[in-house]
Order: C-alpha cells, then sequence, then structure tokens
C-alpha cells in the first residue's frame, strides 16, 4: 500500500489522460438530476467530485451506497455506476433498477460484469486500470467523476487545470506531507482517531477515516462542522485521553465555521491532549482536497507499520463476501 500512496501524483496525471481518450457519446435529452451509485473507494469518489464541483454543478447530485435507487430516478436522470471491479453486488443491483427505469447509465470500472453491461448495451464507459486495491485508485475515481459530468455539460472543464496544479502542489510539498503524517500516526498509536472537518468537504473527511480503517485496521469516527456543533459537541463531556482529534482545515470554510472550529477546539481540549490542525496548502478547492486526501493516506500507512499489520489484507471483507455468496 505504501508503494501505491507513493505514486499518488503519477496516478493523478495518468487520470487526467483517460477521459480525453475516451469515445463518449451524446445525450440528447435534458438531465434533471444525478445520481452517482458505488460502494467503499469505488464510492467516495462521487462524493468527494460532487463536493468540490457543488458550485458549477446545475442539477442535483445523490450519491447512492445501497442495493436500490431513489424512487425519483427517470429517463431524464444521469446515474453514474462506479465499481473498480466491476462485480460490487449492491452496485451491480441499482445497475438494474436504473435499466429498468430507462436511465442515463455511464460507468466507470477497470473490468468485471459491469464492464461486460456496459459494452452490450453501448453505455458511456470510462476503464480504470487494473489494480488489486480499489481504495488505492481514488484518484482515477475521483477526476473520471469530473469527466463526465463535464460531458453532460453540468461542469465546465476548469477542473483539468486545478488538477494539473494539484499534482506540482503534491509534488513540492511530499516531504512535509509524509512529515506530518508520520507525527499524526504517532498521535494516533493506541488511540481512537476523530476526524473534523466543515461539512463541504465531508468526503474527504470520510475517505480518511475508510483509510485508517482499511489500511490501519483501526476505528475511528468522523463528524462534520456545523452539524456536530449541535448534538456530538455535547458528547465530548464524556471526552477521554484515548480520543486523538484531527481538524481538518482549508481556507474556503464559512467564516462562521471558521470560529465554530476555533470555539469547538477550546472545548475539546479539556478532555484530550490530542489535537491535531491539519491546514491545507493551494490555491484552489481541489488542491487544497487533495492535500488533505495525500495526508490522510500516508497517515494510515504510518500508522499501519506502527499497529504492525497488514496494510494490504481485507480478510473480514473477503469473509463477508463469501458468507453472502452462500445465500
Amino acid at each position: 500500500m505504501k508503494r501505491l500512496v507513493s505514486i499518488f501524483t503519477e496516478q493523478l496525471e495518468e487520470a487526467l489522460k483517460i477521459g480525453p481518450k475516451a469515445n463518449l457519446s451524446p445525450f440528447s435529452n435534458s438531465i434533471e438530476n444525478v445520481v452517482i451509485t458505488g460502494l467503499g473507494g469505488s464510492g467516495i469518489g462521487g462524493k468527494i467530485a460532487t463536493q468540490l464541483l457543488a458550485d458549477q454543478l446545475k442539477v442535483p447530485v445523490v450519491i447512492n451506497n445501497d442495493y436500490s435507487l431513489p424512487e425519483f430516478v427517470s429517463t431524464k436522470t444521469l446515474v453514474i455506476v462506479s465499481s473498480f471491479s466491476g462485480n460490487t453486488e449492491e452496485t451491480l443491483a441499482a445497475l438494474k433498477i436504473a435499466q429498468d427505469k430507462n436511465a442515463e447509465i455511464a460507468c466507470i470500472t477497470s473490468g468485471g460484469k459491469l464492464a461486460d453491461i456496459a459494452k452490450e448495451n453501448n453505455y458511456n464507459m470510462l476503464v480504470l486500470p487494473l489494480a488489486f486495491s480499489p481504495r488505492a485508485m481514488l484518484t482515477y475515481s475521483v477526476v473520471q467523476q469530473f469527466f463526465l459530468l463535464a460531458h453532460y455539460g453540468l461542469i465546465d472543464s476548469s477542473f483539468t487545470k486545478d488538477v494539473q496544479n494539484t499534482i506540482a502542489l503534491l509534488n513540492r510539498e511530499i516531504d512535509e506531507i509524509k512529515d506530518l503524517a508520520h507525527q499524526t500516526a504517532l498521535a494516533l498509536k493506541s488511540k481512537t482517531a476523530v476526524i473534523y472537518i466543515e461539512s463541504g468537504l465531508e468526503g474527504v473527511a470520510v475517505r480518511m477515516r475508510q483509510q485508517i480503517n482499511e489500511n490501519s485496521k483501526a476505528l475511528c469516527w468522523h463528524h462534520v462542522i456545523p452539524e456536530m456543533n449541535h448534538n456530538e459537541l455535547v458528547g465530548w463531556a464524556g471526552g477521554k485521553e484515548e480520543y486523538a482529534v484531527i481538524m481538518l482545515r482549508t481556507s474556503y470554510e464559512h467564516y462562521r465555521s471558521s470560529v465554530r472550529m476555533n470555539v469547538s477546539k477550546e472545548i475539546i481540549n479539556k478532555q484530550t491532549s490530542t489535537l491535531l490542525e491539519i491546514k491545507a496548502k493551494g490555491e484552489s478547492k481541489i488542491e487544497q482536497a487533495f492535500y488533505h486526501i495525500l495526508f490522510g493516506d500516508w497517515t494510515s500507512v504510518f500508522l499501519a507499520e506502527l499497529n504492525r499489520v497488514d496494510d494490504v489484507e481485507v480478510k473480514v471483507i473477503d469473509y463477508l463476501k463469501s458468507e453472502l455468496a452462500k445465500i
């Protein structure tokens, strides 16, 4: 996993080449809404992409992580089906519903059943390179979501420049990012991580939580500002030293959310001495989000080393799938 994290920017470079090479067909109907369906490493890319482009998106977008689809899906819905393996059972079930509703369907995958279905039905498809771990392919997933949304006229193409600038930024800052991640991993050792971020970039916090779960084999949770100020903040009355808080900060926070985060720090610091504030670098929201994503990825692999666990294996998920296959 460390090797895959180390080629993060190389993946971004390659991801920028996939979209323009794809032979995507036009869509004659107007699109009134979008549903992005996918699970795990394949699903989080849609949430991150749409949050980063929220100020451009011209129609509502729903992120779907289930077997079913919302009832509103129709012939004027774009359903983006994302499964790295192409065999995720929940995603294939949702695809079948989209087909029954005659929705416009576009796929992001490296192969499997999803690729076969896409080819049989001439669906627009962006093909990802093969790899053994979907969670190591987030770079490809997010960028291909950008390309599909642009193809359907829902955003402009300015994201390409932002991603290019992101690559340059991360290459410049990689030593600092790794150092911050290593310090953070040391702080998280033998503790339960709690991640906070402003709600507009919740997907970034979800990604870090997922990486700590899968790579570091550790539990953690996340919440968002301002929502946590209306419930979870009260729960910190029962806070303990065993909790380690990571606040992911950006320059895109609403000014009132920034005040809330600062006051929340004061309250939380009374219950735990481990509170780390990570300020993203970069000029655009895309740059700052990927700064935090790469920081989180490195933190998870460093923590895996400290926990002396295999950061690749997911035997418990394999067991779950084997049990489901019996039914």
